[in-house]
């Protein structure tokens, strides 16, 4: 009897949308409190950036004795375990996917196989979450057909997924970027022409920035450490215009090595740079002011046109009521 009560509870749709209200709002708590709790996260984006240092230094001295070598260790667990059972990694990653990883910050081995493992496992876990909503806790007047279907789609927009997720990461990390890059490449001028070398300005500017974009100085950090192992400083710089995905980064790319390949002043290159990103940057204001009126045309039309139609024709309906009584 105990038994019955409990899966009877469980299976109250009252109870399961209680629990689903709950869960929405501890992720909305959750939410809301992450940017607080990462504040502190400029120190272990740096660690990571010396660590990553460290890990080319490695690859360098490999090279220098002709030995072949890794970059970083294979990750072991799981996830890859699985991925190796079945043969899944060379069909389920894709032709951008490092690219896509490294944009929104993610660099290895490991996140490589963790995309991977959740591309594989998303449409079984969205399937079965969609079968147990329409079969137990929904009672729609469907078909059996109709709901498996109905699931098999679900199961389908479960691949897409881990997509979404690594977009929007992408997204939020490129706004953070462009929010500083002006000001970034600001400070590198005032670093060039003062007569340090560009190792140590993008060194200097990744220690400066961190305050108003860690993903930035990450970045930056990055690019001091391939300017300094990579064979090829043409390719620290591509590195970071690959990385980072902006139209505005791959320009000043693409002025450094015509000014590392031609001879040309760096500061000057490093001025026109700054100039085009800052008025980039106020052109995407613009363009975002100037879509506000047709994006509250809409919100103005449900919710403030009405309110104010009550308001004005409110007191007369009352008077032409009060009237006919």
């Amino acid at each position: 009897m105990l038994n019955v009560g409990i899966l009877e509870i469980l299976f109250d749709p009252t109870f399961v949308a209680t629990l689903i209200a709950a869960i929405f709002a501890f992720a909305t708590i959750v939410t809301l409190g992450m940017p607080y709790a990462n504040r502190d996260g400029l120190g272990a984006r740096l660690k990571a950036v010396s660590l990553r240092r460290e890990e080319l230094r490695a690859k360098h001295l490999a090279q220098l004795n002709a030995k072949r070598g890794a970059l970083r260790s294979t990750p072991v667990g799981y996830m890859k375990s699985t991925l190796d059972r079945f043969k899944l990694g060379n069909l389920l990653e894709s032709e951008d996917t490092r690219e896509k990883l490294a944009r929104a910050g993610y660099r290895g081995q490991g996140p490589v196989v963790t995309f991977m493992f959740f591309r594989f496992v998303m449409p079984f876990v969205v399937f079965a979450v969609a079968l147990f909503y329409l079969f137990v806790v929904a009672h729609f007047s469907w078909t059996t057909m109709m709901k498996v279907t109905v699931s098999v789609g679900l199961a389908l927009l479960g691949f897409y997924l881990p997509d979404l997720f690594l977009n929007n990461t992408i997204a939020r990390r490129q706004q953070s970027i462009m929010r500083a890059f002006p000001d970034a490449l600001d400070l590198l001028l005032i670093c060039v022409e003062s007569g340090m070398s560009v190792e140590a300005a993008f060194q200097r500017v990744a220690a400066e920035i961190g305050t108003q974009s860690s993903e930035l100085a990450e970045e930056f950090g990055l690019t001091t450490a391939e300017l300094s192992y990579l064979p090829e400083r043409r390719q620290a710089f591509e590195n970071l215009a690959a990385r980072c995905g902006h139209q505005g980064v791959k320009a000043v790319a693409t002025a450094l090595n015509q000014a590392e390949r031609y001879g040309t002043p760096m500061g000057q290159a490093l001025r026109v740079a700054a100039q085009e990103n800052r008025e980039m940057r106020m052109v995407e204001a613009e363009k975002k002011a100037a879509s506000l009126p047709a994006k509250l045309t809409v919100p103005m039309i449900v919710f403030f046109l009405p309110c104010l139609f009550v308001v004005i024709l409110g007191p007369a309906i009352m008077k032409i009521m009060h009237m006919s009584h």
